[in-house]
């Protein structure tokens, strides 16, 4: 490797910086995605499904993009369309698993209240977040 090389090459972070940027970056992202299901389910009166799934593509679209020149930069070299491809699998999953466990929620608790929806999205969102940082950081931005 050149100094030229080295020089343009992007320092990598620690995992606990990586993390961090994540949470950070995550949290503008749940603001689009939290933001979207509000306005679809409480505004507009859209179903649940509907509302999270719409939410859910808008804030993953974003969070990817972001995440990947941030976050996981110098990890997210190589073949860019097997990550694409894996980042599609893993979000696939993370979609049902996310939409599934906030239907489950609401569905199993009879939902009526602002505050129930609230907390079962938070839920939902919590526990794909962890999916997505493990599986980003072992599987699709690997160093």
């Amino acid at each position: 490797m050149t100094v030229a090389e080295t020089a343009t090459e992007p320092k990598k972070l620690g995992v606990l910086a990586q993390l961090t940027r994540f949470i950070v970056i995550g949290g503008g992202c749940a603001v689009i995605d939290f933001g979207t299901y509000s306005l679809l389910l409480g505004v507009l009166g859209w179903p649940v499904w509907l509302s999270k799934s719409i939410s859910f593509i808008l804030g993953t679209t974003a969070s990817y993009i972001i995440n990947r020149k941030f976050t996981f930069q110098g990890a997210g070299q190589g073949n860019t369309t097997a990550k694409a491809g894996a980042f599609a699998v893993l979000y696939t999953t993370t979609f049902f698993v996310n939409m599934g466990s906030n239907q489950v929620l609401c569905v199993l608790f009879n939902a009526h209240e602002a505050w129930q929806f609230t907390l079962f999205w938070v839920i939902a969102q919590g526990l794909g977040t962890m999916i997505n940082f493990i599986m980003l950081k072992l599987l699709i931005f690997r160093d």
